[in-house]
This record gives structure tokens, C-alpha cells and sequence, in this order.
């Protein structure tokens, strides 16, 4: 340095060279000092470079360690000369550069180390051997690959700040993250790629890292580091997709169902409908990513081009007031019933009972989620449910309508017991006055009774039904049949004079029958 100083001082009384000539000759010993500086510079940097495990700093919650005080007041005075000496010349004012540069080349690439099982751990961990597995909230690492970014970032921004000064903070600050950064980059594209081709189980990864990368974003611009843009131009594939899978999971409940060749016979549900409630359940999880998603989405987005209606007022489940979650939702809860229905009607049109049992458990697997999951019940709007309601009651009626027989033989009446003297008969006279041409109908009617409601009983006992099911059916026959068998029985039961011929069941027998079928 005190070369350099004399040459100033030459500079300045010389009358024998032109000024540029001096300025070479300074630069030139200026180099060599600088020379000398930077290297000082770097190595001193490199005592406190060497990569960190980021989950000891992490899982006890302690900051990423700082640079040792007395290397980060040495490499402040060698910056500080740096930068004052470029100031003072012309020729030499990259060297004010220098060392910003020295410093993002030594710190960038132990922030990339530090951070680089954490990267390959975000991958890993998403990696499954059940190709149906759902993706569960939080089995992911980019949770924890994102929270290490933004210590570590924000640790070496402290450390920038001991060093440089507020012009150059943020620009060495960019460099020092750009290597990290592009290898987020990099995770977050193997994830996109492991997202795109497990859409219907993983979609939900998507939504998680949209949530946390987000968040990542926000927090991160909120401490003026200026990464927003690289971290955003990141997740941009991820989110595309998470907006796309939406339609995807709505067509794949769609189009399972109308590729389905055969029902179950027994009436039981299909897979179908348990597998889409499953994703219902999980979907309110990722509500705000959701909400952030379907934002940028045109109304009813998700909905395919011919099931989108022209004008809100012929859509029959659109539902005003509710946010575009809650109509989605809606919209694939809707779909199951209705897309069910159509096919039962097609491949179960011999039996309208099986129909019914078939569209109960269904509805019933559907009821049971929702009821199962409070963040799901809290978004199903009432018309919803109203048209929930709506399929449970045809469904019963389909069901109910082979006791219709049955019913029909309880409300036989003998044409002869109508009112005598303005009174009304009793049983015991409206009996006594049959004549055998009707007591042989009557004998005819409880015995065509019984081997109805014998086989009714033994077809109900075939259908596989849900426990919900099962409650619902037999207080729906419990209201009817009981009630007509116990008229028909009084007025009639001794056609067979206690004997049983005729009458196979009396009141209590019966009604324990239709009990046990709960």
C-alpha cells in the first residue's frame, strides 16, 4: 500500500509523464495490492464456509450459524478499502466489485451444500411403492426444505449486513442464493414431473407445495430479499397443474362411473364412491391454496365444456353465495348420485329394488364422509344436502315398491262388512258374516300373504347393505306393513281357527321378522 500511496503522490508533482501514463503505473500497483487483498478476503471468508447439517438448526429452531465476529469485522475493513480506493480512481473502480463477487463465489456454494440433502430428501420422500396410495398432508420434506431456505437466507443476509454496505446487500445477496435457488428450481420440477403422472393420488401434493412455496414467497418479500420472482417462476408448473387437476379428479369420477359394465347384484356400493369421498375429505386440508388456486380460474373452471351452463339461472346446482370451493365440492358430490342413477337404470332395469339398495349404500358412503369430517360438512351448502335428501327418498321408494304386493293383499275387505243400523261391525261379526266362497278368498289372500312375505324377507336378506341401510329400509316397512297386517289380522286371523294353515304369523311374530332385518 505505501507504493500505491507514493505513486499518488508522484502523480500529483510530475511534470515528466502524462497523466496517463501515471494512471497505468497506479494501476498496476494497485493490482498488485488488490491482489493481495482479495485473496486475504477469500480465505478468511472460507474459515466459516464449510457446509452446515440444516436439520440440527432446524428441528430445535436455533438460526443457521453466523460468520465468527472477528473474521466479519476483518472482511468489512478489506471491503471498506476495496470500495473507497475504486471511488478514488478512475481507472479502478471494478475492484469495488471484487469483492462482492469473491464473496457470492465462497458463500453461494456452501448455501447449496447446506441446503442439498434437503433438496434430494424432497424428492425422495414423495417417492411410494403403492401406486393408489393417496398423498397424506405433511409426508412431504419441501415443508422443511422451505423453512431451512428462508433461515438460511435470511442468516446470510445478516451476515452481508456486517460486511456491506445497504447498496450492495441486496445484489450480493442475489448472487449468494442464485446457485440454491436453481436447484430449488430443480426440486420443484421433479416434483411437478412426479405430481403430472400420479395426478389423481398426489394432486394434493401440488396443492401443499402451492400452500408452503406461497408462504415461502410472501415471507420472504416481506424481508425486502429480492427472490420473489425466481421462487414464483418455480412454482408456476406445480400450480398449472393443481389448477388443471380439479377437472381431473371431477372427469375421473365421471368417467369411472360411465365406463362401469356391471353393478353388484346384492346392491352393494362400488369403489368409486368411497375413493372420491376420501378425496373430499382430504381437499378442505388444502382449503387456502384451493381458495388461491380456483381464484384465477373462470367460474365453474373445473366443469368440462358441455356440462357448463349458459347462463347461471339454467344451472341447476350452482348456489348463490357460496365460494368456488364450496361449489366444487358440491359439483363433485353431486356428480356421484346423479352419475350412479343413470347407470343403475341401465344395468340394473330388471330390478328396481336392487336399485334402490344400490343407490342407499352409495348415498350412504356419501352421508357417512361428510358426517365423518368436519371440515367437509362445514363447506356442503344446504342444497346440497336438500338433493341428498332427495335421492335418499327415491331410492327407498324403489326399494319399498316389491311390498307393494304385500301391501295391496292387506287391504283386501270383504265387501260384505260395511255399517248395520249406522254402526260399524265389530271383527267377531264382520267374521261371522262371511260366506264360504269368501272365507275361501281369505284363505287364498293369507296364504298368497305369506309366501310374498316370506320370499320379501329372503330377498331382503340377499342384498348386501350398509348398517345405515339396513335402519333406514326396515323403519320405512316397519311404518307400512305392521300397521295393515295387524288390521287384516284382527278382522280375519280365525279363517284358520288358531290352527296356523292359513295364518303363518300373528302381530308380534311379525313384526319381529321385519325387526330382525335391521
Amino acid at each position: 500500500m505505501d507504493r500505491t500511496q507514493q505513486a499518488l503522490g508522484d502523480l500529483k508533482h510530475s511534470n515528466l509523464r502524462s497523466n496517463q501514463q501515471a494512471i497505468q503505473e497506479l494501476n498496476q500497483l494497485l493490482n498488485q495490492g488488490q491482489s493481495e487483498l482479495e485473496n486475504d478476503f477469500r480465505n478468511t471468508l472460507r474459515e466459516d464456509s464449510n457446509a452446515v447439517e440444516p436439520l440440527h438448526y432446524i428441528t430445535k429452531n436455533i438460526p443457521f450459524p453466523p460468520l465468527n465476529l472477528d473474521n466479519a469485522s476483518k472482511l468489512r475493513v478489506i471491503n471498506q478499502y476495496v470500495v473507497s480506493s475504486g471511488a478514488q480512481h478512475e481507472g479502478p473502480t471494478e475492484h469495488a466489485q471484487r469483492t462482492a463477487q469473491i464473496y457470492a463465489e465462497v458463500r453461494g456454494p456452501y448455501v447449496r451444500a447446506t441446503l442439498q440433502n434437503l433438496a434430494t430428501g424432497s424428492v425422495q420422500t414423495v417417492k411410494k411403492t403403492d401406486p393408489s396410495a393417496i398423498y397424506r398432508q405433511g409426508t412431504s420434506g419441501i415443508g422443511t426444505y422451505c423453512t431451512a431456505i428462508e433461515s438460511l437466507f435470511a442468516a446470510e443476509f445478516e451476515n452481508l449486513s456486517e460486511i456491506f454496505g445497504p447498496a450492495q446487500r441486496v445484489p450480493v445477496h442475489n448472487e449468494v442464493c442464485k446457485q440454491a435457488l436453481n436447484d430449488f428450481s430443480k426440486t420443484l420440477g421433479e416434483l411437478h414431473v412426479h405430481i403430472k403422472n400420479n395426478i389423481l393420488t398426489d394432486c394434493f401434493l401440488a396443492y401443499e407445495v402451492v400452500d408452503i412455496v406461497n408462504r415461502l414467497s410472501i415471507r420472504m418479500d416481506s424481508r425486502k430479499f429480492d427472490v420473489k420472482q425466481p421462487i414464483q417462476e418455480a412454482l408456476l408448473p406445480i400450480r398449472e397443474t393443481a389448477k388443471a387437476s380439479l377437472s381431473r379428479l371431477l372427469e375421473d369420477t365421471r368417467s369411472r362411473i360411465q365406463n362401469l359394465v356391471t353393478l353388484p347384484a346384492d346392491g352393494a356400493a362400488v369403489p368409486v364412491t368411497s375413493e372420491t369421498m376420501t378425496r373430499l375429505q382430504l381437499l378442505p386440508l388444502y382449503i387456502h391454496p384451493l381458495e388461491t388456486i380456483m381464484s384465477t380460474m373462470p367460474e365453474n373452471g373445473w366443469r368440462s365444456a358441455d356440462s357448463r351452463p349458459s347462463s347461471k339461472p339454467q344451472d341447476p346446482t350452482s348456489i348463490v353465495g357460496s365460494s368456488p370451493f364450496s361449489t366444487y365440492i358440491s359439483d363433485t358430490i353431486n356428480e356421484l348420485p346423479t352419475a350412479l342413477e343413470a347407470k343403475a337404470a341401465v344395468l340394473l332395469r330388471t330390478s328396481r329394488s336392487v336399485q334402490g339398495v344400490f343407490l342407499l349404500n352409495n348415498l350412504t358412503i356419501i352421508e357417512r364422509a361428510i358426517a365423518s369430517s368436519r371440515d367437509l360438512a362445514a363447506v356442503i351448502p344446504d342444497p346440497t344436502r336438500s338433493r341428498l335428501e332427495l335421492f335418499r327418498k327415491k331410492a327407498i321408494a324403489l326399494y319399498t315398491n316389491q311390498w307393494r304386493e304385500a301391501q295391496t293383499i292387506l287391504m283386501y275387505n270383504v265387501h260384505g262388512s260395511r255399517l248395520s243400523g249406522g254402526a260399524p261391525l265389530t271383527d267377531a261379526e264382520v267374521f261371522k258374516s262371511l260366506n264360504s266362497k269368501q272365507r275361501d278368498e281369505l284363505k287364498e289372500k293369507f296364504k298368497t300373504f305369506n309366501n310374498t312375505f316370506d320370499e320379501l324377507v329372503a330377498r331382503h336378506k340377499q342384498f348386501r347393505m350398509e348398517k345405515e341401510v339396513k335402519k333406514v329400509l326396515t323403519e320405512d316397512l316397519n311404518k307400512t306393513i305392521p300397521p295393515l297386517y295387524g288390521k287384516f289380522y284382527d278382522r280375519y286371523h280365525d279363517i284358520d281357527k288358531g290352527k296356523g294353515k292359513y295364518v303363518r304369523y300373528d302381530k308380534a311374530q311379525l313384526a319381529a321378522v321385519l325387526q330382525s332385518l335391521a
